[in-house]
């Protein structure tokens, strides 16, 4: 299982703080419209959207896109 990571961009990144720089770029509002799940719209926080993105694999999957899309580039 040796570098079974090496082509994951996120590897050694946590959830928390793919969440927290999308909301600092972004802010809520901005996330909940480029990524429409409840968890962005309905009183936001990291906390619950952890929770949620956690439970939720398709939902992590848009976040983690949009985290990769947004700062692979800078």
């Amino acid at each position: 299982m040796v570098g079974t990571q090496v082509n994951n961009p996120l590897h050694g990144v946590k959830l928390e703080k793919v969440v927290t720089d999308l909301v600092e770029h972004y802010g809520w509002e901005e996330l909940a419209i480029r990524i429409n799940i409840n968890c962005f719209k309905s009183d936001p926080s990291v906390k619950s959207s952890l929770k949620f993105l956690r439970k939720t694999p398709w939902a992590r999957d848009k976040v983690e896109a949009l985290f990769l899309e947004t700062f692979s580039q800078l």
